[in-house]
């Protein structure tokens, strides 16, 4: 997993409330158990029409968004089923960082597992940062994991929180595979140790 320390990024403009994890990946694309390949469905239903023709109204699809790495979207994001196929087809697309004023527990835990920030701030400032990821690809935002800080275009500075164990885990790029394998030199003694003491196992 990559690691998150800054991110300087054009935003998109999502101002949907209870965007669901149907919505995000449909399930017609959830066979796979690869990661990667997800970020072209992502929002599906949103993006095309019935003849794969790109729909031109939907923000991703415009021109400025399209290198989009941060969406601003509306409260309870990822509400719906706990399909993981979610953050793995925003991260696929190139997005790493979400704010929204409010997230399903389940979509919350699985995007620092996946490489992405998830940002929780009140609806006032969700409003202003919306307004400023509408004025398209020259209005950046800047995501400072470490200071826990969001800084508009405008030079506007908002703080986050977020748990420390899970910023730990973004900053040095650790998913749960990652966590155990810091434990490999002590999970290898162990299994020495239980070999000699129980060789018949």
């Amino acid at each position: 997993m990559q690691k998150f320390t800054k991110l300087s990024g054009i935003a998109a403009p999502m101002p949907l409330v209870n965007i669901d994890t149907d919505m995000i990946i449909p399930k017609q694309f959830l066979k796979t158990i690869k990661r990667s390949g997800l970020g072209v469905n992502l929002f599906d239903e949103m993006r095309y029409d019935d003849d794969r023709n790109e729909i031109p109204d939907f923000v991703l699809n415009k021109p400025q968004y399209r290198e989009t790495q941060i969406l601003v979207a509306g409260d309870n994001f990822g509400c719906g089923s706990s399909r993981e196929h979610a953050p793995w087809a925003i991260a696929d697309f190139g997005i790493t960082c979400v704010i929204a004023p409010s997230y399903a527990d389940i979509f919350y835990n699985n995007c620092f597992k996946n490489g992405i920030l998830p940002i929780a701030l009140p609806q006032e400032q969700v409003d202003l940062l919306m307004k400023d990821a509408e004025k398209g690809s020259n209005a950046r935002i800047e995501v400072d994991l470490e200071a826990q800080t969001i800084t508009s275009s405008d030079g506007e500075v908002f703080s986050f929180e977020v748990d420390p164990f899970k910023k730990h885990c973004l900053i040095n790029g650790l998913d749960d595979i990652g966590l155990t394998m810091e434990k490999a030199n002590a999970i290898e003694s162990f299994e020495t140790q239980a070999s000699i003491a129980r060789p018949w196992v």
